[in-house]
C-alpha cells in the first residue's frame, strides 16, 4: 500500500506560481510512474502531467505545456508540480497518484492505482 499526501496548494494571483509537492510513505515509489491530475468544481478529473520512475520522460496535458513542470527525487519519495503562469481556469483541487504497473509515464487515470486527497489551487482574476 502507498499513501500519498499533497500540500503546496492555496490562493494565488494570475500569473502567479505554486509548487505542489507530493509526499509518498508506506513504500518506495522509485519504480513507478508519478502522476498529477486536477478537478474543478463541476468537471470530471483530468490529466496534468506525468513522469516515468526515473524521471528521464515526462508527458504533459496541452492546457499546461510551458506553464507547468513535473519533477520528482526519488531519493525523497516525493514528485513535485512546478506551476507557473497560473490563469483562472487552472484553478482545482490537484491530486497526485502513482502507477504500480507502470514504470513509463501514463496519461490515463486508470492507470493510477493509488491516490492523495488532493490540494486546493485557487486563482483569482
Amino acid at each position: 500500500q502507498v499513501q500519498l499526501v499533497e500540500s503546496g496548494g492555496g490562493l494565488v494571483q494570475a500569473g502567479g506560481s505554486l509548487r505542489l509537492s507530493c509526499a509518498a510513505s508506506g513504500r518506495t515509489v522509485s519504480s513507478y510512474a508519478m502522476g498529477w491530475f486536477r478537478q474543478a468544481t463541476g468537471k470530471e478529473r483530468e490529466f496534468v502531467a506525468t513522469i516515468s520512475w526515473n524521471g528521464g520522460n515526462t508527458y504533459y496535458a496541452d492546457s499546461v505545456k510551458g506553464r507547468f513542470t513535473i519533477s520528482r527525487d526519488n531519493a525523497k519519495n516525493t514528485v513535485y508540480l512546478q506551476m507557473n503562469s497560473l490563469k483562472p481556469k487552472d484553478a482545482a483541487v490537484y491530486y497526485c497518484a502513482v502507477s504500480i504497473r507502470n514504470a513509463q509515464a501514463a496519461v490515463d487515470v486508470t492507470a493510477y492505482a493509488y491516490w492523495g486527497q488532493g490540494t486546493q489551487v485557487t486563482v483569482s482574476s
